[in-house]
């Protein structure tokens, strides 16, 4: 399949960015191939970390020496200096995680990165393009098992964020359950009942509602019998799911069934970009992944970006 829309935007950002991606695997094959293609096709200025001593400059040991942190930080270790590098100013972005494990990612990131301001959990989205072209978005689908109503209202404003840097349109986010607007109770109900009110309090800008089920959020004529006047109902962009399982399971439906393009997971809530990779990956998906990472560190540091 060519490129969607989506991607062409992504890609043609990222050729006018340029900025420096760090690839942590670099003792991988795979991540050295990535570093060639995007080289070649102009996307970014990659780095590939394979021996941490070599990438050990000064900048790098006083983040690691400055950061809450620093007790957990391993200069010997590829991933801790790739994401140091990019809390120092080294590097504008990092991709890891062919070799290694999403919980190995996410620790070098609370570790050497941190997280963004106001934000106290790390959580992951995957940006999905329909086959009409139709960009939607599922959180959190790679990181939080269980979260709280805290953990699950960061998890909504941070997928928010992501829909609108990454699918450019206005987040419209539904808080699903098995339950829309009272029709079913239980605690797993009161749960995402309590985490639309934090995201409201937290974000009273953004459009969202819940709880709402998936055709409630997804068909406007259901939405019009199950939850009248409701400002996401029926055409909502960006889906919450209530637990690890529930958006793990939807978005791989989603990819199979519906024929969709998922790209992710991707890491939020970071204060710089760094994204996982499945330890499955094949090339053109670490180059897909430094793309959208390289896009994300251009808006970053855009004028007037937040």
């Amino acid at each position: 399949m060519g490129l969607d829309p989506v991607d062409e935007r992504w890609r043609a950002a990222a050729r006018a960015a340029r900025v420096r991606v760090v690839l942590a695997d670099g003792i991988d094959e795979r991540a050295a191939a990535a570093a060639r293609r995007l080289e070649a096709e102009g996307l970014a200025r990659p780095v590939l970390v394979d021996d941490a001593a070599a990438f050990c400059s000064e900048p790098v040991c006083l983040q690691a020496r400055t950061s809450p942190w620093r007790e957990r930080i391993d200069l010997d270790d590829p991933l801790h200096v790739a994401a140091l590098m990019v809390a120092a100013g080294e590097a504008d972005a990092c991709v890891a995680g062919a070799t290694r494990s999403t919980g190995d990612v996410v620790r070098a990131a609370l570790f050497c990165i941190g997280t963004a301001p106001g934000v106290d959990i790390v959580s992951s989205c995957f940006v999905l393009v329909l086959p009409d072209g139709t960009p939607i978005t599922y959180g959190d689908c790679g990181v939080v098992p269980e979260p709280d109503a805290d953990q699950l209202a960061s998890i909504a404003i941070a997928s928010a964020t992501t829909h609108a840097q990454l699918a450019g349109t206005e987040p419209r986010v539904a808080m699903l359950s098995y339950s829309t607007k009272g029709s079913a109770g239980g605690p797993r109900v009161e749960l995402v009942r309590a985490a639309t009110e934090l995201v409201r309090s937290k974000a009273p800008a953004l459009a969202v509602d819940g709880e709402l089920q998936f055709d409630a959020a997804w068909e406007s004529e259901v939405a019009a019998t199950k939850a009248p006047g409701s400002p996401v109902a029926g055409r909502a962009n960006v889906f919450v799911f209530p637990d690890l399982s529930s958006g793990n399971i939807a978005y791989k439906i989603t990819q199979r069934l519906a024929g969709a393009r998922a790209y992710g997971p991707l890491l939020q809530g970071t204060a710089a970009v760094i994204h996982d990779l499945s330890r499955g990956c094949s090339v053109d998906d670490i180059v897909k992944v430094a793309t959208i990472a390289v896009y994300q560190a251009g808006l970053a540091s855009s004028p007037g970006s937040n």
